[in-house]
């Protein structure tokens, strides 16, 4: 980022006397929440640091690294003291306090914007390192940032930086945001697409391998005929035939193949009905495998579209959680995971996954549907009273997503688990519900 851009953001950032919160919005992503209405994040990616004004501020993750607790524990609900380039180098470093009942704190938020040693660092009023980012050792740099550890300035660039002005900061960092979102976006696009189209086609290639249902009840019910017809002759039957003519109830003649090693009538008789067995057995498993291969095809072309249809990098993050290290999953393959502000959203990918949704969700969590149609079950796994908007909207919205593929616009009641009653499989009655109006653009 240009040296006069910053100058020029600084002093207008230096126009907010207080910051409400600040968290990470993802890895590299760190955002300052002035007011409701600036929201300001800084992306100090290595290869491209800046800084943009977003108007999505969801984040999928919530950190819990000692960066993410101690930048929320004294920066939260703080007063700014100052915002300054600091050393007229490429560092925004901001000054605030934390008035509590025995003593005040100053703590330095140091946005470092210098290449490949970009970094977050937090530091005391002593220019000690609180915490930081990214840790640099001293083998990896002559400027070592370590916990604990006074932090140098980096050396000043020996050219004089050109001043390039800005007609509009926020318009600026509006317009920055847009050429981010929009590289990311058709990255994540073609990425995401991706994986899913993959999983798709391995799921279309197994479903058309699967035998056919009907030839196999139809070879259950001419075995079983065979099985009755050799019992009703079995005076006629000699051992070790392989070919049997015999008359059909009706008079109408028939020839029974029969393999190799069969002694007497009665034993050719038991073969067959064990094979009339074994096919229904079959065919009644392919019907369920089917069904449970259709239903996963369905939830995948319905996420394939969402990723298509998104319209920032934020939407495509949040169909994709990470996933946490050392922990496994207990999460069914029948329900899809998902995550906004830390609030775990679950999602019936299937009607077992409804049920399953259904069974296990508690009395407070709060259970989504679609009015008056078919849909997928949503539960938000929750103790509040009452969820945020921004939640509960994009809970609705995954249960829009992932149950309908046309445009337009979509009513979804919500209502707490204990206010649904199950009447048979994942079909329910439910009172005391509210409704959101969701568009599917």
């Amino acid at each position: 980022m240009k040296h006069s851009h910053l100058q020029q953001i600084v002093e207008a950032m230096q126009n907010f006397k207080q910051i409400e919160r600040v968290y990470r919005v993802s890895d590299t992503q760190i955002s300052l929440e002035f007011n409701r209405e600036s929201v300001w994040t800084f992306d100090m990616r290595r290869d491209n640091a800046t800084i943009f004004i977003s108007p999505n501020s969801k984040r999928s993750k919530v950190y819990q690294a000692p960066f993410d607790v101690l930048l929320a524990k004294r920066f939260n609900r703080s007063v700014i003291q100052s915002i300054t380039l600091h050393n007229n180098d490429k560092i925004v470093r901001i000054a605030v306090t934390q008035s509590g009942s025995y003593k005040s704190e100053t703590t330095f938020l140091q946005f470092e914007f210098t290449g490949k040693y970009t970094n977050a660092i937090l530091l005391d009023k002593e220019e000690v390192v609180l915490e930081a980012l990214r840790h640099i050792d001293e083998n990896v740099s002559v400027r070592s940032v370590r916990v604990g550890e006074l932090l140098l300035n980096p050396p000043l660039p020996s050219f004089t930086p050109v001043f390039y002005p800005l007609e509009n900061v926020e318009a600026f960092l509006r317009n920055t945001y847009e050429v981010y979102a929009s590289s990311q976006l058709d990255k994540l696009k073609k990425e995401k697409s991706a994986l899913i189209s993959k999983r798709l086609g391995q799921l279309r290639i197994h479903l058309d391998a699967l035998a056919n249902e009907e030839e196999l009840l139809s070879d259950s019910a001419y075995a079983q005929h065979a099985g009755h017809l050799i019992l009703a002759n079995l005076h006629h039957i000699r051992g070790y035939e392989t070919q049997l003519i015999l008359n059909d109830f009706n008079g109408d003649e028939i020839t029974i193949e029969v393999p190799q090693g069969y002694h007497t009538g009665s034993r050719m008789a038991e073969m067959f009905f064990r094979r009339s067995k074994k096919a229904k057995q079959k065919a009644l498993g392919l019907f369920k495998e089917r069904e449970n291969l259709e239903e996963k095809i369905r939830h995948l072309e319905l996420f394939l579209h969402t990723i298509h249809e998104a319209l920032c990098p934020e939407e495509i993050a949040m169909l994709f959680p990470a996933k946490l290290r050392g922990v496994k999953s207990q999460q069914p393959e029948s329900i899809a995971l998902f995550w906004v502000e830390g609030i775990k959203i679950s999602l019936g990918k299937s009607e077992r996954g409804n049920i399953e949704l259904l069974r296990n969700a508690r009395a407070r969590d709060v259970w989504l549907h679609l009015k008056d149609r078919p849909s997928a079950h949503v539960i938000i796994t929750t103790d509040k009273q009452e969820l945020p908007r921004n939640i509960l909207e994009a809970a609705a919205k995954l249960c829009v997503d992932f149950s309908v593929f046309e445009k337009g616009s979509y009513l979804v009641d919500y209502t707490p688990r204990r206010e649904v009653r199950v009447q048979e499989g994942a079909n329910v009655l439910y009172t005391n519900f509210k409704t959101l109006v969701i568009e599917k653009n």
